[in-house]
């Protein structure tokens, strides 16, 4: 009696469950990755920083050291990028408290003309209502003025946390902009000879993309921050240079960070300006999106990020769920670094094939001449013994 045959999977079968289970280790190492990087997230977080501050310093490091000692460059030029930044804070906290008594003045007198223009028609609201919540957010901070405090003190220990973030930082990218390209050999020589090519195409794409996307949203984020800024000056909106900084930091996140921004703007002209001036602000969200959308990445970013505005909207929004505001930030970037590296690794493994494919053709095309040299050693030795075969026989 023969034992029976095993029962035949299908092949659609076969292959789904090798995908899965490779899929199943890849999501186990990417959660892995995430949960170590989420434990040290200060250190990552310095060191993406200092990569952005190389990408960003790094080419004026290299104009100064045709002049000057590397080291020298690298101290001057750093300096110069920290007080280009400490100026700019003491221009916004300098307008912040040349403005502080008209604002507050204007702001009372906003609030006042909110609350009649909400009793007028079409809203109707009762005076009493906004009296009452008014005395409600009074009583909430009295009631919690212990809450508050220790909230507070939170608060400053995250100051802490973040200044320690941002000295490291700058730690990093002294030593990235003064020797990266040393690191990143040394680093290459510790793989395994036959990884070393791969790593290099992978990581000169990476970087490639990754300075290209710096360079390009720093230009988008200033173009935005000066275009907010003009406009909030000419309609008159207090804190205009302030509310200019908030766009520049928050153009680093695509499709969302350029419109809660002037948001913010909208409700600071509603307050001190009244609804108009608040709806000319809110046309702006338009105008600005539409430039920043077709003319400024277009032009800007194309070249350094090819994704999808979908896959782009997705990322940050991904991004946002992981790790908050620091994940949208650093989603875009990470999701055209790592497909950029894929799409040059497919281009390198294409060239290689070429290469090779070139190279067992040659060796066929080879043996090929050398069997058909053996044919034509054949052939002549036929024809040279025919005659010689039918001599006899004519005999």
């Amino acid at each position: 009696m023969q034992p029976a045959a095993p029962p035949t999977v299908a092949p659609f079968l076969r292959t789904a469950a090798a995908y899965a289970w490779r899929l199943l280790v890849v999501g186990a190492l990417v959660y892995a990755l995430f949960s170590v990087l989420g434990r040290f997230h200060e250190v990552a977080v310095a060191v993406f920083l200092g990569l952005v501050i190389t990408a960003l310093l790094r080419p004026v490091a290299d104009l100064v050291a045709r002049k000057l000692p590397r080291p020298l460059a690298v101290a001057l030029t750093l300096l110069a990028g920290i007080a280009l930044v400490l100026g700019a804070l003491t221009l916004v906290g300098e307008a912040v408290a040349g403005e502080s008594a008209t604002l507050a003045r204007e702001f009372r007198d906003g609030i006042g003309r909110i609350e009649r223009w909400l009793q007028r028609p079409p809203f109707r609201l009762n005076p009493r209502a906004l009296t009452d919540v008014q005395s409600k957010i009074g009583d909430f901070l009295s009631s919690h003025r212990s809450t508050l405090v220790s909230q507070a003190l939170s608060g400053a220990h995250q100051v802490v946390a973040v200044l320690t973030t941002l000295v490291l930082a700058v730690f990093c990218s002294v030593f990235f902009i003064h020797s990266g390209d040393r690191q990143w050999d040394w680093f290459r020589e510790q793989l395994p000879p036959s990884a070393r090519r791969r790593v290099g195409v992978g990581g000169l794409a990476a970087w490639r993309t990754f300075t290209g996307y710096t360079h390009g949203i720093v230009l988008v984020a200033a173009t935005n921050a000066i275009l907010v800024g003009i406009a909030l000056w000419l309609l008159g909106v207090p804190l205009a240079v302030p509310l200019a900084l908030l766009e520049f930091l928050a153009a680093f996140i695509p499709l969302i960070g350029s419109p809660v921004a002037l948001a913010v703007a909208a409700v600071v002209a509603l307050a001190s300006k009244g609804p108009w001036v608040a709806a000319i602000v809110i046309a702006l969200i338009v105008i600005i999106g539409q430039i920043e959308g077709h003319l400024l990445h277009p032009l800007v970013m194309s070249w350094a990020v090819r994704l999808h505005p979908l896959v782009v909207a997705l990322s940050v929004v991904a991004g946002t769920i992981a790790a908050g505001i620091l994940g949208a930030v650093v989603a875009v970037p990470l999701v055209s670094v790592v497909w950029s590296v894929r799409t040059a690794l497919r281009e390198e493994g294409g060239v290689e094939g070429t290469e090779a494919g070139g190279a067992e053709a040659g060796e066929a095309g080879a043996g090929g001449a050398g069997a058909g040299g053996s044919g034509a050693g054949g052939t002549g030795a036929a024809d040279d013994g025919g005659p010689g075969a039918a001599g006899p026989s004519d005999a």
